[in-house]
């Protein structure tokens, strides 16, 4: 008897973990992971980047769309690249590589919003420039296109979630792309 009770225990405790592993993958945030390859999000998108990244100089990543949806929030936030040519990153700098121009005016960009200056867009880094942006139309719900804008401290930006859960935005010479992480056609 003694046996089949801890035998029943056991099973239990693992239907147990199995449940909560289930659900918890199941809440898991709005948000798409880099994995997924896109800058991506649904529902609300107040929290569609906090799992965003890692963007930087030595990644993988590091030319892509992905990096040219960031240097267009350097250009709006207007970041200086300190400590290389204390220069504004400037819309020109919009191509999509993450060089020195880009390290730079992100650890710029990293000092104002007062988290580490590494030069990594990480999920912190990219979540807290997500509360920069407000919509302007379409709807949060999924299947749908949702209409935003950027409000950085010198520019701002139309945006879009499409109706995957992609984020499209216009790279430097204004044309529009798909921010994903395994690709580069920026301009």
């Amino acid at each position: 008897m003694n046996f089949q009770r801890k035998r029943a225990r056991a099973v239990a405790a693992v239907m147990g973990a199995a449940l909560v592993t289930t659900l918890g993958l199941a809440a898991s945030p709005a948000s798409a992971k880099i994995s997924d390859g896109w800058v991506r999000g649904y529902d609300r998108f107040s929290d569609d980047w906090d799992d965003e990244g890692d963007l930087q100089r030595l990644e993988p990543y590091s030319n892509s769309n992905a990096t040219c949806l960031w240097q267009r929030i350097l250009w709006a936030e207007g970041a200086y690249a300190v400590d290389y040519d204390n220069e504004r990153f400037t819309k020109g700098d919009i191509d999509g590589y993450f060089g020195w121009r880009t390290f730079y005016s992100t650890r710029d960009l990293q000092r104002r919003l007062a988290v580490t200056q590494d030069g990594i867009v990480g999920g912190t880094t990219f979540g807290l420039v997500n509360k920069h942006m407000y919509q302007t139309g379409g709807s949060t719900a999924r299947g749908r296109t949702l209409y935003l804008r950027y409000q950085g401290r010198e520019h701002s930006f139309d945006l879009r979630r499409n109706t995957e859960g992609k984020y499209v935005f216009p790279d430097g010479n204004d044309d529009w792309r798909q921010a994903g992480y395994e690709y580069l056609s920026c301009g």
